[in-house]
Parts: C-alpha cells; structure tokens; sequence
C-alpha cells in the first residue's frame, strides 16, 4: 500500500530573509521577477513560472519574496498579465508546478490578494501606502500599520466506530461532487472545537476526540488551512441545507465502488489537503479517474 500523495504547497522551499524588506537591498539587477495579477501568474507556456530579468518587468506593486538557491526572487502586481506572458491561475498550476516554484507562487499571490483588499485603513479610512517590500501597509493619515492577514479554516475527515468516512457534497457543487467538511474558526474558538462546532451545525453528527493531521495555505484569498482527523460519537445526519446539500457515510469499498462508477468525484489528489485527509484514510492516492 503506497503513501499518499503529498499535497500543494505543504511546506516553505524558500527563504523568506524578511530581514530585507526593510530598505531596498533586495531590489539588484539581478532579482528574478514574476508577474501577477489576482491569482493569475506569468508562465512559460502553462506548466512553468515565467521570471523575468529585473529591466524587463513592468510597472506595478513590488513584493520582495525571499531568495531560492541563491536568486532573489520578487514580484511586481499589475492589473492583468499580459496575454503574451501567458497568464494562468495558480490554481489550475498547483498539480503542475514543482514544489519550490510553487511555494514562491502562493507568497507571492497571497500577498498580492491582500495587498489589492487593503488600499485603505480600516482605522481611519484613510489612504495607506506600500512599505516593507509589499508585506505592509501604512496609514498616511493616522499613522497606523496594517498587517497581511490570514483566516484559520479548519478541515476535517471525520470516522466513525466503523471507519467510515463522512462526506459532504455543497449544493453549489456538481453532482456527484464530494469532499471533506471544512468551515472557518471563530473569534475565541479553538482550533479543535471549530472541528466539532462546524460538524454538527453542517451535518448534525457530534464529534468527540480531534487530531491535529497537517496545514496548508489557501490564498483564495487568504485562509489558512489546518487539518483535522476526527472521531464521531453519533452517527445520524441531518444536513443543515445551508453550507451541505447532502452528506453520507461511505467504507473504503463503497468509495472504490462509487469512484470506479463515476458516481463521486473528489478533490484532485496531490493538490489540496481535503484530497490529503481522505487518502491518509483510504491508505492510497485517489485515481485520477475519480476527480
């Protein structure tokens, strides 16, 4: 039985050196440059980031992101990447890039979502201006420093005394389409009663023990995803009809069975920690067949 696939952007493959944001030593000619905008990036030809020699960037929102096998690597944020950089979404890119560029791709459009969300002070209202290479912003008018924020989300594979595995389908979803459950932590929650907060009000099953399995950062645009093994102490489903249009309780042969059919189709693996959490469970990555 082979490990899992691990997932995108898992882990850091580059140094951050936030040391150098402070002034601009950073910024040489012989900085690698990537251009975005939104979540789109520059790419050679679709499967690669394009990194362009610093006197061939263009005008933009400058984000120093640390250095990668002795290159500093920035990026500059514009409106829209132009056609013939050939724009694609990080998103689509996950499954195809390797993992250093990948790391570098989401600092970069993580930072860039913020930057975009936050040109005025939530203080004051007033104008805020780019300092610290693109990882602050300050209040012209009232003098204060506004940080990048991320959101905790937790995500869960919940099993029950049977080792079943709970899934969810959203009814925004494509038929057929099923995950794990997730939600976002409230103000004064812990990470372990978010688990078990969004279970039961998303698919009325109370969940007791809760374990801490891994994290992924999800710039979409900026949550941070913490991952979960939890065990249930009920098992009746009652959907609340808001956030889940449908849940069910499935073995690992009714998963096979359904997956072989075509009848459900999860996240990709190799892309996403939900995709992470049910093959830790299944024991094996999830055919491409069934995604």
């Amino acid at each position: 039985m082979s490990d899992p696939a691990p997932f995108a952007f898992d882990r850091a493959r580059h140094d951050r050196a936030g040391h150098l944001r402070a002034h601009d030593a950073w910024d040489g000619p012989d900085v690698e440059v990537l251009v975005l905008g939104g979540e789109h990036v520059a790419t050679v030809d679709g499967p690669a980031l394009r990194w362009l020699p610093r006197d061939e960037a263009p005008d933009g929102t400058w984000i120093f992101l640390g250095e990668q096998d002795g290159v500093r690597r920035a990026a500059v944020v514009v409106d829209r990447v132009p056609a013939d950089l050939v724009p694609v979404s990080v998103r689509v890119l996950a499954p195809l890039l390797g993992a250093d560029e990948l790391s570098v791709a989401v600092h970069a459009v993580g930072m860039a979502r913020w930057l975009a969300a936050t040109p005025f002070c939530p203080r004051c209202g007033g104008a805020t201006q780019v300092q610290a290479a693109g990882h602050l912003r300050h209040c012209t008018q009232c003098g204060t420093n506004h940080f990048p924020r991320t959101d905790p989300a937790v995500i869960m594979l919940v099993t029950d005394d049977r080792d079943r595995a709970l899934l969810g389908h959203q009814a925004t979803w494509p038929e057929g389409r099923w995950s794990t459950l997730a939600g976002f932590v409230e103000p004064g929650e812990s990470l372990e009663d978010a688990v078990r907060r969004e279970v039961h009000e998303e698919a009325g099953v109370v969940v007791g023990e809760v374990a801490y399995g891994g994290s992924q950062p999800w710039p979409f645009p900026a949550s941070l995803m913490l991952g979960f093994f939890a065990k249930a102490v009920t098992t009746d489903i009652e959907v609340d009809g808001v956030e889940l249009g449908a849940a069910q309780w499935v073995t690992r042969e009714e998963l096979r069975a359904q997956g072989e059919a075509g009848t459900l189709l999860l996240p990709p693996s190799g892309v996403s920690i939900s995709s992470w959490l049910i093959e830790t469970w299944f024991g094996e990555p999830i055919p491409a067949g069934w995604f």
